[in-house]
């Protein structure tokens, strides 16, 4: 074959190329990151400080919104938190524990230094008070009896209308109960109720509940008294009660003082009783001169 022939390889060796030599950083701590780690040590024996300090146990108790709340309970459901230290201290088992008290429909529970838990209740709305014997309870729109009212009753509950229970079954009521929804309603809608609705001069009225009678309106002081009866879900519902008032409007309309019972048997069918006047005394003898 003829071709040119290869070139054969130099085998004189190639200067090599001069490069500037890489200088790599100190593997030793600059002053700036000598800086953070400092910072860093003394923020972490801060925190073990303030977390292990007795001067941020809870201590004190700033409490907030208690009307008919008993203030010993409330402690006694937050003692399991008293001597903690506030930074490490969870508040939802506060709230939960607070929540459960029958008084309460809702509660806040903040930690404010030094060692004070700042907490605010917001406790069930009262309509009426139902009371059995001696014995008078709170009652909510819901019909949960929530509190039981001492001798001397916060102001908050005075103007609240009673109603009486004089029922066999009212021995059985207590704290956390639920009246009968027919109850509710009638008892709410009767005891709302004022003189003037009925157009009687009474000074006030007032609302029993009986096994024999049902619900009745007396007028105070004691003289008429109006049987509005039993009410039952579907047969005699509380419906019924409007037109009720309006027939006892009418059959003490111009007779009120002369008027001692009234049966409401329906919206349109009534009856009364008159009182009894007393007879006349007899005319004394004269007496006979010596």
């Amino acid at each position: 074959m003829n071709g040119r022939p290869l070139a054969g390889r130099s085998r004189t060796p190639i200067p090599g190329r001069r490069t500037r030599p890489i200088r790599r950083a100190s593997a030793g701590l600059s002053v700036v990151r000598a800086g953070a780690g400092l910072a860093m040590l003394l923020s972490a024996a801060a925190i073990y400080g303030v977390g292990a300090s007795s001067a941020f146990e809870y201590t004190k108790l700033d409490l907030k919104g208690l009307t008919f709340t008993d203030q010993n309970a409330v402690e006694a459901a937050l003692a399991g938190a008293r001597g903690q230290n506030v930074f490490g201290l969870s508040t939802t088992p506060l709230v939960t524990a607070l929540e459960k008290m029958p008084t309460v429909s809702g509660a806040r529970v903040q930690v404010q230094l030094p060692g004070t838990l700042a907490v605010s209740i917001d406790e069930r709305k009262p309509v009426l008070v139902w009371k059995v014997d001696q014995d008078r309870y709170l009652v909510d729109s819901g019909g949960t009896l929530f509190a039981k009212l001492p001798a001397e009753a916060p102001p908050a509950a005075g103007a609240l209308p009673v109603v009486d229970d004089r029922r066999a079954s009212a021995k059985i009521v207590s704290v956390g109960g639920h009246l009968d929804p027919v109850d509710l309603d009638a008892a709410t809608r009767l005891a709302s109720l004022r003189p003037a609705d009925v157009g009687s001069s009474a000074v006030s009225l007032g609302l029993t509940v009986s096994d024999e009678n049902g619900f009745v309106l007396d007028a105070r002081p004691p003289g008429w008294s109006a049987v509005f009866g039993f009410y039952t879900p579907s047969l005699r519902t509380t419906e019924l009660i409007p037109e009720q008032v309006r027939l006892l409007r009418s059959l003490l309309a111009g007779r009120e003082e002369a008027v001692s019972r009234v049966i409401l048997a329906s919206g349109t069918d009534g009856t009364y009783t008159p009182r009894s006047t007393p007879s006349p005394s007899k005319s004394p003898k004269p007496s006979k001169r010596p």
